[in-house]
């Protein structure tokens, strides 16, 4: 199988792998050469590079001898151990690291690649959520990691086993939401089990953004699928709350967690970001999102504060300009003031404190990593 992502290549220019890519982009090289690919990033000055290296040195201290990421406090390692991990291996990739690096942070990558690989992870109908019991959510965020990694494996074996898993994974997610919803307003979207009849929006905006991320790296999505998805999303946006403010229809407006219910912190994020990687970055639904979380930035207070820190981080700078800019320093100056002295995160209350560091710190990473772009689904 070939290392390189379709949607790399240009013409008129040279085809260059995504490993490769990234290597460059960590580097700040133009050109690849044998003595630049072992030169160590050096260390940053920059308080977020701080922080993000940090959190990477915590991760590497909760990996478990079969690669996977454990967090102590939670009792059964295999308890949405496969989650987990693939939300490690996206920090580890989004902070500019890859499996095999000559570092301990390559070594860490590299078995928790292999890890999310094991023939045990994914039942032979392609679906990763069975074995750690986590579900859809797990199934999502794992197959985002694999489509994430095309092309970035340690070697050509590894990279191979990476597009059947991934493969495998996005067709499950095809399949599921082909299934009849008992709402029509659900329709085209996903929940907790392949079968289910209903849907939420934070659960499906982890399958949009791995059929995204699968498209952009060749595997078959179809158009029809993208479009269905949006649909959903645009069931789960509301203007209720400016309208009663006497603004216009398009001035503000945020997404929900199902349809017909308010818009909330996390899921407007989230909504704004899977709006964005179908196609629709200037529709009205994003723009009126960008405006609503103007006016509703990251509070520790908010529920589920760094899952939707997350989705708030990507969303506005994927929107630019001044909401980039902004998004940008909230992100930075909250998440460096809450970081533990061990270099991780943890979540501040409610059940998002009950996920442990893990969960934590993998998302504050990410979030902290966006300005990097280093991930393709964080490219604009």
């Amino acid at each position: 199988m070939s290392a390189v992502a379709p949607h790399r290549q240009h013409k008129g220019y040279p085809v260059i792998s995504r490993r490769t890519v990234l290597r460059l982009f960590v580097t700040g090289a133009a050109l690849p050469s044998a003595r630049l690919f072992a030169q160590k990033k050096p260390a940053s000055a920059d308080p977020a590079d701080r922080a993000i290296a940090r959190g990477i040195s915590y991760l590497i201290t909760r990996q478990e001898k079969d690669g996977s990421f454990f967090d102590p406090e939670k009792g059964n390692p295999e308890l949405h151990s496969t989650a987990l991990t693939s939300l490690g291996v996206l920090a580890f990739a989004a902070a500019g690291h890859l499996p095999g690096d000559k570092t301990r942070e390559g070594d860490t990558f590299k078995r928790a690649l292999d890890f999310l690989l094991r023939p045990d992870r994914q039942d032979p109908d392609g679906y990763l959520g069975h074995t750690d019991n986590s579900n859809m959510y797990g199934h999502g965020i794992a197959t985002l990691a694999l489509t994430e990694m095309l092309g970035m494996g340690f070697d050509k074996t590894q990279d191979r086993l990476v597009r059947d898993r991934a493969k495998k994974a996005v067709d499950l997610i095809l399949r599921s939401q082909r299934v009849r919803k008992r709402d029509p307003r659900h329709e085209g979207a996903w929940r907790y089990k392949p079968e289910s009849a209903d849907a939420d929006l934070s659960l499906s905006v982890w399958q949009i953004m791995a059929l995204r991320s699968g498209k952009n790296a060749g595997l078959d999505v179809p158009k029809e699928a993208i479009d269905r998805a949006v649909g959903y999303l645009k069931n789960s946006y509301s203007n209720d709350d400016d309208r009663r403010r006497g603004g216009s229809a398009t001035e503000q407006g945020g997404f929900s967690y199902q349809p017909g219910q308010h818009p909330e912190f996390a899921m407007t994020g989230a909504g704004m970001l899977a709006m964005v990687v179908c196609g629709k970055h200037d529709s009205m639904e994003v723009r009126a999102a960008a405006n609503w979380l103007m006016t509703h930035p990251p509070e520790p207070s908010n529920r589920w504060y760094y899952y939707g820190t997350y989705y708030y981080a990507q969303a506005m700078f994927q929107r630019g300009g001044e909401y980039a800019v902004e998004a940008r320093r909230r992100v930075e100056d909250n998440l460096t003031q809450e970081q533990l002295d061990d270099g991780a995160w943890q979540g501040l209350q409610g059940q998002e404190y009950g996920t442990g560091k893990i969960y934590a710190t993998s998302l504050a990473i990410l979030s902290l990593a966006v300005k990097n772009h280093f991930l393709p689904i964080y490219q604009r």
